[in-house]
């Protein structure tokens, strides 16, 4: 004989079996949409520092894994995009941080052909001041624009700072930290261009994470 509690117990797994099928179903169907939007999440963003919209699926699939602290801000590997014309590369795109912000790390993507011209960048994340360091972000402010076209070189790093420290780039009523970081983080990504010829010839490794 099942008692009633028994009984209710056996009703109410059979109810949880029942709902873990379902949303295991409904996650199943959800994913290749997920995955479409991630992806043009990313086509987008490439696309806001590339000219020309440039960016397409190749250019996602042709992603290598750099690891440089120094000059790319994290001790973990950053994913670096190729886009190409008839084989040859014609830009970078560098996922970058810039460790000594205001508030802590402040991510980037930043767009450098190979001679070291910086094509376009954009803050990705960030935990900035909001109503000062917060310029950084386009939405809040053209500044970020103040890099296209600009050449790095070894030479050429005093140019690379902030108007109170002898450089070119305007920084933030009540915030000089913030826009001081983010150049930096922008001239090192040149320079990683430059200082590592070899981007152009690994193979593409960034698998799971594009």
């Amino acid at each position: 004989m099942i008692l009633p509690v028994s009984k209710n117990a056996a009703l109410l797994a059979l109810v949880a079996l029942i709902c873990v099928a379902i949303l295991g179903l409904v996650n199943q169907l959800a994913q290749p949409r997920i995955a479409e939007q991630q992806l043009k999440n990313k086509l987008a963003i490439l696309n806001d520092v590339l000219p020309q919209n440039r960016a397409s699926e190749s250019v996602l699939a042709d992603c290598i894994l750099v690891t440089n602290e120094a000059l790319l801000g994290r001790a973990t590997p950053q994913p670096i995009y190729r886009l190409r014309e008839d084989e040859d590369i014609s830009a970078y795109v560098i996922e970058t941080t810039a460790p000594d912000g205001y508030s802590g790390n402040i991510d980037l993507i930043v767009a450098v052909t190979p001679d070291g011209t910086i094509l376009g960048s954009r803050v990705l994340n960030h935990q900035e001041t909001p109503g000062l360091g917060d310029k950084i972000e386009r939405r809040r402010s053209d500044w970020i624009d103040s890099f296209q076209g600009k050449q790095v070189s070894p030479d050429n790093k005093s140019r690379w700072a902030v108007k109170k420290d002898g450089g070119q780039f305007d920084q933030f009523t009540g915030a000089t930290i913030t826009p001081r970081a983010v150049v930096n983080a922008v001239y090192n990504a040149g320079l990683l261009v430059l200082k590592q010829p070899d981007l152009a010839s690994r193979p593409a490794n960034c698998g799971a994470i594009q």
